[in-house]
């Protein structure tokens, strides 16, 4: 059992709010504890905001604390209004199914949910198979709306004009309840989460201390943005998924690298397992050397999601592209066309989007207009300009959008 856990996650940067902080560092660093931290399943995949509770969770469970993973088959039916500005979209109970199963793959690389290092449970399991009538006398009666309705998340949406709907006023009791149901059947006595959660965590532990008398405790986590309070994880793509068929090694590596310089001492600590000694020697360089660090985020971050292979063709495509090619550019997003293509000429637009540069041949065209598109380092500045086999180098057409997004176009 490693002691002194909690000092490491505050050293870290991952503390925001504890229900009493005495008493959960008093917990952690007393003996084995068993946890949990609840994920939605609103997508075949999690995404970068959700690496926060998941590196805690592994920092707890290498110090000798047992984890749960929760995975909200249940509660994603309902959808947690908690920073939506208006009622999330209803998703069928065999679509959250497979999206909770993708996951708990995921989260295996992690935690070990598959191999039986952590426990995975799906509140669907005990939440479709309440009885109504009986829940709300049981559970219901113990939740004062006057309370609820305080809550920031609650207030906010009651004063938009979309308002709030009675089936997201239910989430935080269900949540609460899962709190109580792992207390009850796994003696979970700690629950974990983003700070957003807050409201609906609190309301779990004052459910368990109502009705099983037990002092359980909350913890919460510091959300993943910039220094200037922006979300982080958000692509020109989309999400910054964990998922290597939705985001790329060669992409989530280059996030990474390109962070702000602002943003690379606190990612270091919140992002990797580097002894904290060598997290302040790489976030104090400056220079050129800042560049270095910031590689050594990208490795380590892409290492820890996608495994170390794939981590060095993400590292060794990258380099070979930033020192004038010519080294192994396999991990670099690409896309193959046809000799015959070129050899009738490809419409650069048409290129951009088969590379992923672009959704949309009208989106090409915007990109083109603003200067913003580069075909083998030549500036692109005619939508309507075709691709030829003169254009294919030693490593195929290199295409680049803006100063930081590349893919290539292999000749077949």
């Amino acid at each position: 059992m490693s002691a002194a856990v909690f000092e490491t996650l505050k050293a870290r940067g991952f503390v925001q709010q504890c229900t009493d902080e005495a008493a959960v560092r008093e917990l952690l660093d007393g003996g084995p504890v068993t946890f949990y931290n609840g994920f939605d399943c609103t997508a075949a995949s999690l995404h970068a905001g959700h690496l926060v509770p998941i590196m805690a969770m592994m920092h707890l469970q290498r110090a000798g604390h047992r984890p749960i993973v929760l995975l909200g088959g249940g509660t994603t039916l309902i959808g947690d209004p908690t920073g939506k500005d208006e009622t999330r979209r209803m998703v069928d109970e065999a679509t959250v199914r497979g999206y909770a199963e993708a996951i708990f793959d995921q989260l295996d690389r992690f935690l070990g949910v598959r191999r039986n290092l952590a426990l995975g449970v799906n509140n669907a399991d005990w939440l479709l198979e309440l009885r109504y009538l009986p829940f709300l006398r049981e559970i219901g009666r113990h939740f004062s709306v006057n309370r609820m309705l305080s809550a920031e998340t609650y207030r906010v949406r009651l004063e938009r004009e979309a308002g709030l709907s009675f089936i997201e006023l239910n989430y935080q009791i269900l949540q609460a309840y899962d709190f109580l149901h792992l207390h009850r059947q796994e003696g979970c006595l700690l629950q974990t989460g983003g700070d957003d959660q807050w409201s609906n965590i609190l309301a779990g532990v004052d459910l368990v201390r109502r009705l099983e008398g037990t002092r359980a405790q909350a913890m919460t986590y510091s959300l993943l943005t910039t220094a200037d309070g922006r979300k982080m994880g958000k692509t020109e793509k989309g999400a910054l998924w964990l998922d290597a068929a939705m985001t790329s090694p060669y992409d989530y590596y280059q996030y990474w690298v390109n962070c702000q310089d602002e943003d690379l001492p606190r990612l270091l600590r919140l992002m990797t397992f580097l002894p904290l000694e060598e997290v302040e020697a790489l976030g104090a360089l400056e220079g050129a050397a800042r560049r270095e660090a910031k590689q050594v985020l990208a490795f380590e971050q892409t290492r820890i999601v996608h495994g170390d292979e794939a981590a060095g063709e993400a590292r060794a495509a990258a380099q070979a592209l930033f020192s004038g090619g010519g080294g192994d550019l396999a991990a670099m997003p690409s896309a193959a066309v046809s000799a015959a293509e070129l050899a009738e000429g490809l419409r650069l637009t048409e290129a951009l989007v088969r590379a992923g540069l672009a959704r949309s041949n009208a989106e090409a065209r915007q990109k083109i207009a603003e200067g913003a598109v580069w075909v083998n380092e030549r500036q692109a500045t005619d939508a309507l300009s075709l691709l030829r086999q003169g254009d294919v180098g030693a490593d195929g057409i290199m295409l680049r959008l803006g100063k930081k997004r590349f893919a290539r176009l292999t000749v077949g």
